[in-house]
């Protein structure tokens, strides 16, 4: 090979420069506890839990240091401060009363007249309820008689089968002493 042929120069001129980074390293400068300190000045405290899954689902930009003791996050400012604003823009969105929607109130208006004819039915389920309540509460009374005798019986079985296991722990033992003598090796001496 002559070196000096100019390389091809097809697989190098087609790469792009990589883009700039937008935040360098030196940002990612605030710990799990200064960013619970953050939170709590701005009255959304927040558990060290709760910053490592908003680290880990990419709520806070941030990066992950091993170091001897185990994995550390390191959080951006700027990335709380846009988290800490989205939670409270969520938080008055959450708890702002808006008013009745209009079609809700003309729609009721229109159902009055069902109101007073549906009343009477409801006043009848609920004897209707309180009976089947009673006959529920006998089913379940009946339910714990029937097990309470079935402990009961299994109990009568445990405790016999205790005895019949002493008497065979007796037995046996008796037969142990009977043919312990017969069992036993001849003396060679004789």
């Amino acid at each position: 090979m002559n070196h000096d042929e100019p390389r091809q120069g097809t697989s190098t001129s087609t790469d792009l420069p990589r883009q700039a980074a937008t935040t360098s390293d030196s940002d990612y400068s605030l710990s799990i506890e200064d960013a619970l300190a953050r939170y709590e000045q701005a009255g959304v405290p927040r558990t060290p839990r709760s910053i490592q899954r908003y680290c880990a689902k990419g709520d806070l930009d941030c990066h992950r240091v091993e170091t001897p003791f185990g994995l550390k996050f390191l959080i951006t400012p700027a990335s709380i401060d846009r988290h800490i604003g989205y939670i409270n823009e969520v938080r008055l969105v959450a708890t702002s009363r808006d008013l009745p929607r209009h079609a809700a109130t003309d729609v009721a208006g229109e159902n009055k007249d069902e109101e007073h004819r549906h009343g009477a039915a409801t006043s009848t389920d609920e004897a209707r309820q309180a009976a089947t309540d009673d006959r529920y509460v006998a089913r379940l009374e009946n339910e714990n008689e029937f097990l309470r005798g079935q402990i009961a019986v299994k109990d009568k079985q445990i405790a016999d089968q205790q005895e019949r296991s002493h008497e065979t722990n007796l037995l046996l033992n008796g037969l142990q002493r009977l043919l312990g003598p017969l069992l036993s090796a001849p003396e060679r001496g004789e």
